[in-house]
């Protein structure tokens, strides 16, 4: 079976080259390179993997994200993230797609006005639409529902990944948010990546307290509309499991049929945003 990583952060050994921002998110030492993530990868069983711009170590420098995403093109396909805000975000973005093989936007809402319903957000998308690329959406709290929502809807052929439903985690908004996650699956170009297993789990593996809400997730997109995730590095973003555990919850644990598998591990991704390889 085909495995598709569809959201790993990177970030490089080499400040100098690639400074960060002030007061990174560091990954512990020796974690978090294109070259640590193609080792945990290929160990686990992994083929191809979507890199994505690590706004907690670089902010919208995303120029360790470009280099990787054009040097490690065999395996990966690079995510860049950009400021809604700026002007020359989609010159910028058009730039990458030609000169470093970059294959998606992560859309974040305006810094500014703290929606997706912006006329900076939508120059992005268009600029996604005319460049035949497309677009994750880092839609992680309700009053942003709307605003994307609307974007959802004026683009509607254009591929969308879920970033992280959310991020689903236990506790008391666990039901009203799975509700709101559940709802956004009437649009049918959006996809979700199901990997809030580990990011919200309190437990350890197989993190079971999450198990539910995945299913849930899976029934109301159908498997041919979710994608696997690792959050890689998990040792920042799913601190109670490692790679390869996060992957088995997928691959062993989960009460899923085989042909559900084979999307969500692979299909879905390669379908959506790797169509160059054989099925």
């Amino acid at each position: 079976m085909r495995i598709i990583d569809c959201h790993a952060h990177i970030t490089s050994f080499d400040d100098r080259r690639y400074p960060p921002k002030d007061k990174p998110l560091r990954p512990p030492q020796g974690v978090g390179s294109a070259e640590h993530l193609r080792q945990v990868s290929q160990a686990a069983g992994v083929s191809y993997v979507r890199a994505i711009q690590t706004v907690s170590y670089y902010g919208y420098d995303n120029r360790y994200l470009c280099d990787s995403a054009r040097r490690e093109r065999a395996w990966m396909a690079g995510v860049c993230t950009l400021d809604p805000d700026d002007p020359r975000s989609p010159g910028d973005l058009a730039r990458f797609v030609r000169q470093y093989g970059v294959r998606s936007l992560r859309s974040v809402p305006s810094p500014a006005r703290r929606t997706f319903d912006d006329d900076g957000v939508r120059a992005l998308w268009r600029t996604v639409a005319d460049l035949g690329i497309s677009v994750d959406l880092f839609l992680m709290r309700s009053e942003h529902i709307s605003g994307a929502s609307k974007l959802l809807e004026a683009f509607p052929r254009l591929p969308v990944g879920f970033c992280h439903c959310m991020d689903l985690k236990p506790g008391p908004d666990l039901v009203s948010s799975l509700e709101a996650v559940r709802r956004l699956a009437r649009f049918p170009n959006l996809y979700a990546k199901v990997d809030f297993i580990g990011t919200g789990t309190r437990q350890p593996f197989p993190c079971e307290d999450l198990h539910q809400a995945a299913l849930a997730v899976i029934d109301a997109y159908g498997p041919e509309r979710c994608v696997w995730a690792s959050s890689y590095p998990n040792e920042v973003w799913t601190p109670k499991i490692t790679y390869a555990e996060h992957l088995r919850i997928f691959q062993e644990v989960l009460p899923l049929t085989s042909a559900a598998r084979r999307q969500i591990l692979g299909e879905t991704a390669r379908r959506i945003w790797f169509p160059e390889i054989r099925g």
